[in-house]
């Protein structure tokens, strides 16, 4: 069984590779400007992933000083204002229309409002290089709902992919120990959460695909960030409110800095502007990347042991996702 996985990791090793060095498609002679150009947006996508990777230790490191609410609240009160700063660079602001409303205040809910506080509250317990592995199964989990819920097709070997991935996530959760995981117990009570916050994604993943068709993603992503940090400020002011914000020192501020503006706000804006110039299979590979980052992050800044089976258990997960995005084209996850 060492053997297959080892060969997994090693093809999708291979894979990443090829898809990040082949050419772009943007012409059949790209020009230096336009070869300049798709360099610079493939440096910009592998800085959003390290950003995001490094908001699991950022996260923790601010859930010192206050409640899992004020994270969430400050963060994304930080983030709006550079979202919509690129909206009107880009010229789509625009106030949506009466039938969309309802729709992205549901995606609001589930991708802002409930989506960070599952996940911020699970980080309170739950170690950043866990959480960072458990994030990386999410396209599993929409590729899985997409063939529940929408009736895509799935090939054997996505099958297959979909049950690598879930043993290497009930190794990671479990931290080898099958045992303790039979009686219902987790290496942490917020990874009960936090695995929780997967199949939420991929929920809000299934629901929006259908709609970044017809919405700019900037557009589109402005409103769901701002109603679901207003349904998030009811929840801030009935609750801690601002009496927490006094609390905060010099490095939770900086690590809410680097949440809001560059998690939520910047590193967006890079993302989607590498989708706008390279091929979204190219772009999307980088994802692998991310748990990666997680672990070595909070090794270095909270001094988290990487285990044995935390190692295996995580590789295991990204064979699994190799596995589902190799015969069916990546599964689209916006992660943090």
């Amino acid at each position: 069984m060492i053997f297959v996985f080892s060969r997994g990791l090693y093809l999708m090793a291979k894979s990443m590779w090829e898809t990040m060095t082949e050419p772009a498609i943007l012409q059949t002679q790209p020009t230096l400007d336009q070869e300049r150009h798709r360099k610079t947006a493939l440096l910009g996508a592998l800085g959003a992933v390290v950003f995001w990777g490094g908001s699991f230790a950022a996260t923790k490191i601010v859930l010192r000083e206050v409640s899992p609410v004020t994270v969430v609240w400050i963060r994304f009160a930080m983030g709006l204002p550079i979202m919509g700063l690129t909206l009107l660079r880009r010229g789509l602001w625009a106030w949506p229309r009466a039938r969309e409303w309802g729709l992205f205040a549901l995606l609001g809910f589930l991708g802002i409002a409930f989506h960070q506080w599952l996940q911020s509250t699970g980080l309170v317990t739950s170690r950043a290089t866990t959480t960072g592995w458990i994030i990386a199964s999410m396209p599993v989990c929409i590729a899985l709902l997409g063939w529940l819920v929408l009736g895509e097709k799935l090939r054997r070997y996505q099958m297959a992919g979909i049950a690598v991935a879930l043993l290497g996530v009930i190794t990671v959760v479990s931290q080898g120990d099958f045992r303790r995981l039979a009686l219902g117990r987790l290496s942490a009570p917020g990874d009960a959460l936090i695995l929780l916050s997967a199949p939420n994604w991929a929920v809000f993943s299934v629901i929006s695909r259908r709609y970044l068709q017809r919405y700019p993603a900037v557009y589109m992503l402005f409103y769901v960030m701002a109603l679901g940090w207003a349904m998030t400020s009811v929840h801030f002011l009935l609750g801690p409110g601002f009496s927490e914000i006094p609390r905060l020192s010099p490095r939770g501020w900086l690590s809410l800095l680097f949440l809001g503006p560059i998690c939520s706000g910047w590193a967006y804006t890079l993302w989607y502007g590498a989708l706008q110039v390279l091929p979204a299979s190219r772009v999307g590979v980088m994802l692998y990347l991310e748990p990666l980052v997680a672990a070595a992050l909070a090794a270095a800044l909270l001094g988290e042991e990487q285990t044995l089976p935390l190692l295996l258990g995580g590789s295991v997960i990204l064979a699994g996702v190799w596995m589902v995005n190799r015969a069916g084209g990546c599964a689209r996850k916006d992660p943090a």
